[in-house]
């Protein structure tokens, strides 16, 4: 189970602690459980709405937003600031791109990404609350993780001696095939049309990211986790 809380470590800030650092071909396994990490989270938003059954709806959604960051500890928000900023700053330049994903400050770009995210999200979560969504709740979380899965089994990752570049390397394939399968299968009962609306948003900023840097990076696959979980509640809300 050390691949499970390696990866439970890294994508939330529950308090976990790891018995030392983990052996290289453990970090890559931690990357098979990505999807099952995000049916804990969804599990927990599930709980936390049951919970705040009675709130006035606005309050209801946004203190389940406010969990949902909690969850993550804002660290793919974080990617996706970063993201944001670089490649607009960027100007199409792979090298130009990948210096200013480096750099701990947010600009303008960044601050505006987050806020027209979270603003959306909080929203499409007013109407679903609205709706009595329940079980459905899983599904941004699953679809996000496993989509980060998927991302380092099929897409090379560009910055040579970090953590992301042994995830990749260390990835059982074959398994990862086999988790992404089942977790498509049960998002696809859960959610249907709107499990194809993520496959499409993937390829799509999938071959972005290819296009500008040749490969994906951490701060890269931390925006398309939140974009993903932005077009499923979306795509909830609006009845898909």
């Amino acid at each position: 189970m050390l691949p499970f809380w390696i990866a439970l470590q890294f994508l939330s800030s529950l308090p976990v602690s790891l018995p030392g650092m983990p052996e290289p071909r453990e970090l890559g396994r931690s990357l098979l459980f990505y999807p099952l990490v995000g049916v804990l989270f969804g599990l927990l938003l599930w709980l936390a709405s049951l919970l705040l059954q009675g709130t006035p709806v606005p309050l209801h959604a946004a203190l389940l937003l406010t969990v949902w960051v909690l969850l993550s500890g804002a660290l793919h928000l974080d990617g996706l600031a970063d993201s944001a900023d670089a490649w607009l700053g960027g100007f199409g330049d792979r090298e130009r791109t990948l210096q200013i994903m480096k750099d701990p400050r947010s600009g303008p770009i960044a601050v505006v990404t987050l806020v027209l995210v979270l603003l959306l999200k909080f929203c499409a979560l007013w109407v679903l609350v609205e709706q009595g969504i329940g079980a459905q709740l899983l599904l941004a979380p699953l679809i996000g993780r496993a989509a980060m899965l998927g991302l380092f089994l099929c897409t090379p990752y560009v910055r040579p001696g970090g953590l992301g570049q042994a995830l990749a390397e260390h990835l059982p394939r074959r398994a990862a095939g086999w988790v992404l399968l089942g977790s498509g299968l049960f998002c696809l009962v859960l959610g249907g049309w709107v499990v194809v609306l993520a496959l499409a948003m993937f390829a799509w900023l999938r071959h972005l990211i290819c296009r500008r840097l040749g490969g994906t990076t951490g701060d890269t696959a931390g925006a398309l986790l939140e974009l993903l979980e932005l077009g499923v509640v979306l795509g909830l809300a609006l009845g898909l």
